[in-house]
């Protein structure tokens, strides 16, 4: 009895190690977001003069991922899909633009949704989160959550996530790890956008036509333990 408890306890912490290294010390795949891009600034952009999808411009496969630098980008970037006008794909929903949260659970949340054939980039509170074809990586999101648990020095140690979005019905749904159940859900009700939370949380959302100021400068998120 007793070996079997030192076996079944030995797994757990096997399990615990396993999954704490996946999460916080594995490697992300490489930044390969376009430096303009990060480096540009996202507020002075008009998000209701949205881009034309007629397929006269770049391939949502041609154009770079975009991903989070780091645990946060430092400030609100670019567009990821300006140049691309590949047409949406059957059964999506037209999402794009910038939406601020007025009823609900995360009422002033704001978030940017850009959308090009099969592609959906959300970038929101210091990530962006990008799925579909592209020049660079998979096509799962395979980024951050963002939230700074600890650090140690000066290295910031944040959660890995991985998501699918996948359109059904002309609701987007997010699948953990790409083929998990859905954890977020974001669809259109009448001029509003809807954005259903893992935690159960639901928000509605207005479209608006600039970042509020703010914004610009993502909030640091995390508890932020230091180790050493």
């Amino acid at each position: 009895m007793k070996k079997w408890l030192i076996r079944v306890i030995g797994a757990v912490v096997a399990l615990f190690l396993a999954a704490f290294w996946q999460l916080f010390i594995s490697s992300r795949p490489p930044l390969t977001t376009d430096p303009a891009t990060l480096a540009g600034d996202g507020s002075a952009v008009d998000y209701c003069d949205l881009p034309v999808l007629d397929g006269n411009g770049k391939m949502a496969a041609e154009i770079a991922k975009g991903n989070t630098p780091g645990c946060s980008y430092d400030h609100f970037p670019l567009p990821i899909l300006a140049d691309c006008s590949e047409p949406l794909i059957e059964g999506a929903a037209d999402i794009r633009g910038l939406w601020i949260g007025v009823d609900g659970d995360h009422v002033g949340h704001v978030e940017r949704v850009e959308q090009c054939g099969r592609r959906t980039v959300i970038t929101s509170s210091g990530l962006i989160h990008d799925f579909g074809p592209n020049s660079t990586l998979g096509e799962n999101t395979n980024d951050t959550e963002g939230a700074v648990v600890f650090t140690i020095g000066n290295r910031e140690f944040c959660p890995r996530t991985s998501a699918s979005k996948i359109w059904n019905d002309g609701v987007l749904d997010f699948h953990v790890f790409g083929w998990g159940p859905v954890v977020v859900r974001r669809y259109l009700d009448g001029d509003q956008l809807i954005w259903e939370y893992a935690d159960g949380s639901i928000t509605r959302m207005d479209r608006i036509c600039t970042l509020p100021e703010g914004v610009k400068v993502p909030k640091a998120r995390g508890p932020r333990y230091s180790l050493f």
